[in-house]
């Protein structure tokens, strides 16, 4: 009986001390300077930066390119009543003040990071959604962390240009992320970062979206502008990787959105029986800024049937 004791008192201790050594792990103190009420936790050797809010059901939101955890500001209150939220800040994204070199910014290590974070915060499968290039990390993610998602939502993502069948329309619609991405940067290369800042938020939206966009808004794609130099394309998503995603998929497009979102989408639809993709009204590739209450209520309703 002593010997059975020893062995329970043994296990116990060794729970408690990788408790306490993991938390220790979450909450040691970040490489830089976190604002207040947002946290980081160490993933594969970065410390990862998100805001936390609410309780219930888990949600995750990946934010897109030369943005950061703070454009779902709009979004958050609303599904911190329902779900328990966290808004990620991606590898060299701020708040870090990242300088454009190295060789691990990629979808793919976006993809293991957003993995690891939920395995390292014990929120068991997700539900997930991600946005532009934030869709496109989350795609990466289902493709080799499926164990961690319970359903996808994907808001005018990237990565699916491969699978638009070869017609000159929807070769030409494939091109277009290629094209945003090589404006910026030859805009980026001239110095004259204003403009740059322009020609890809109008790109996305519609012409004198920029023009509209508050100082924040603003402020928040000038903190990311380093993550232009690395831009690229998400990996190519075959039918054969759709239709082993065993989770419900949602896709969300503003109703003026670049219409090669809507392009790809039916693309995947094609290669798998989902629903029909909810257009949001008033809105552009911004959808849940655009026009917050039926985005919210898209997502709100996919998830109550689930």
């Amino acid at each position: 009986m002593d010997s059975i004791r020893s062995v329970v008192c043994w296990a116990l201790t060794l729970v408690l001390f990788y408790s306490v050594c993991s938390n220790l792990q979450a909450n040691a103190e970040p490489r830089w300077p976190l604002p207040e009420g947002i946290k980081s936790v160490e993933v594969n050797g970065y410390d990862m930066a998100y805001q936390e809010a609410g309780s219930g059901p888990h949600i995750v939101l990946v934010h897109g390119a030369l943005t950061d955890y703070r454009i779902w500001t709009t979004l958050v209150p609303s599904f911190a009543k329902r779900f328990h939220v966290i808004a990620v800040s991606l590898r060299h994204y701020y708040p870090e003040k990242w300088d454009g070199t190295g060789n691990d910014f990629t979808f793919e290590q976006h993809a293991d990071d957003v993995a690891a974070l939920i395995k390292k915060l014990n929120l068991g499968p997700v539900h997930l959604l991600g946005h532009s290039r934030g869709g496109g990390v989350v795609v990466n993610v289902a493709k080799t962390h499926p164990e961690v998602i319970k359903t996808l939502i994907l808001a005018d993502p990237v990565g699916f240009e491969s699978m638009l069948p070869n017609t000159p329309e929807s070769q030409r619609l494939a091109q277009m992320t290629q094209d945003r991405i090589d404006t910026l940067r030859k805009n980026l290369a001239s110095g004259n970062t204003e403009l740059a800042a322009q020609v890809f938020v109008d790109s996305l939206n519609a012409p004198g979206a920029w023009a509209t966009r508050t100082l924040a808004q603003r402020e928040r794609l000038f903190d990311n502008l380093a993550t232009a130099a690395q831009m690229g394309l998400a990996p190519a998503t075959s039918c054969e990787q759709v239709a082993k995603f065993s989770f419900p998929i949602l896709f969300l497009h503003g109703e003026n959105s670049p219409k090669n979102f809507s392009a790809m989408s039916a693309a995947v639809r094609n290669c798998k029986p989902i629903a029909e993709p909810i257009v949001v009204p008033n809105a552009a590739h911004n959808m849940f800024i655009d026009n917050t209450p039926v985005f919210n209520a898209a997502v709100f309703g996919f998830l109550s049937h689930d």
